[in-house]
């Protein structure tokens, strides 16, 4: 899960990477709002983390701008305003969840799952494709019911495929997924992590359009498979 976070507090923002960090997350953090706006113009990522106090007006205003140029991003704010109005206001602005400071980074994490979800039009946590099935939450891979050890990138490069669900994603999309935006990347750095996942998962699961990108492959069953 590649995540966008907006907070000033260096404190708070260095918390919360570590600590998403753990629960297998890139996570790519601005200040501003004016930075914020400018970080969605030029990567993509799967969620936002939405502070609303912000050195250069309020969240809700940058909020307001995504959702005015139709930019459909699931955003988490996360705020110390506790006021019921203020919550309205956030949500009716556009927001998809709501969540209070302090907070627990483990109900943060699972709420952060739960919007990357539902985006990807998804009820369950678990991904299934063929006999390829993932828990997110706990980075478990099972093929034909047989756990399968992956790295961290080779983690965050599946999740993305799995939720993209057949469509094509270029190589400059997966490696934000996998680096952030600010990381120096070799230039065959993706191809070694398709090649190791591949060679785990089976050599259908990744399919390279040329010119395009990639794309997952058509699910491949293992008959009589079990956990």
């Amino acid at each position: 899960m590649h995540i966008l976070l907006v907070e000033d507090d260096d404190l708070v923002a260095s918390g919360l990477e570590a600590g998403l960090e753990l629960h297998h997350c890139v996570v790519d953090r601005v200040r501003t709002g004016r930075e914020a706006r400018a970080a969605l113009e030029h990567f993509a990522c799967d969620v936002v983390i939405l502070d609303l106090g912000l050195p250069d007006g309020d969240g809700l205003d940058v909020l307001s701008h995504w959702r005015r140029q139709g930019i459909d991003i699931p955003v988490l704010i996360l705020t110390a305003r506790d006021a019921v109005q203020e919550r309205v206001k956030g949500l009716e602005a556009g927001a998809d969840d709501y969540v209070l400071k302090p907070f627990e980074l483990d109900e943060l994490a699972a709420r952060l799952r739960a919007l990357v979800r539902r985006a990807a039009g998804r009820s369950v946590s678990e991904i299934c494709h063929g006999d390829v099935r993932m828990r997110p939450s706990t980075g478990e891979v099972f093929r034909a019911g047989q756990p399968v050890a992956l790295s961290r990138r080779e983690l965050a490069l599946l999740e993305k495929l799995l939720n993209a669900r057949g469509v094509v994603l270029s190589e400059d999309q997966l490696k934000d997924s996998l680096y952030g935006m600010d990381v120096d990347v070799e230039s065959n750095a993706l191809n070694v992590h398709i090649y190791h996942l591949r060679r785990k998962l089976g050599k259908g699961l990744i399919l390279t359009e040329r010119g395009l990108g990639y794309r997952l492959g058509e699910p491949l069953s293992a008959p009589g498979a079990r956990e």
